[in-house]
């Protein structure tokens, strides 16, 4: 049941991405295409952060110090682009142009998953 919070929140994120950042787009033939779109991007970025954020931040912790952790806004953009790349293989409607969309989107992905999970409390917390 967890996951699929998770999964929904990061769905919504996306698609209040797609509202704010010019760049990034999501264009479903109607709204519950749109929105079956948005769950399996929110899926497929889940994924991309679950598996390669970790290794990524072990070989590149070096980078994370000197630059005192700004680096991590470049592998998230980076992050945001492979899943776009992803999508495309996928020929889901689901669009990144370039990097500094991705840059942004990744920012704000980062601060509306932020305020829904304070609104919307982990069962794990709540125990």
């Amino acid at each position: 049941m967890g996951f699929l919070i998770r999964l929904v929140i990061t769905a919504i994120a996306l698609w209040v991405t797609t509202l704010i950042v010019p760049g990034v787009d999501v264009s479903g033939r109607n709204g519950a295409n749109t929105a079956l779109t948005l769950l399996v991007v929110a899926l497929i970025f889940g994924v991309v952060n679950a598996v390669l954020k970790p290794v990524i931040k072990v070989v590149g912790c070096v980078f994370y110090l000197l630059t005192l952790g700004l680096f991590a806004l470049v592998v998230n953009a980076l992050l945001f682009l492979l899943t776009d790349r992803i999508a495309r293989a996928l020929d889901l409607p689901f669009r990144v142009d370039g990097f500094w969309a991705a840059f942004w989107g990744a920012i704000v992905m980062a601060v509306v998953t932020w305020l829904i999970s304070v609104v919307v409390p982990d069962r794990r917390e709540t125990r």
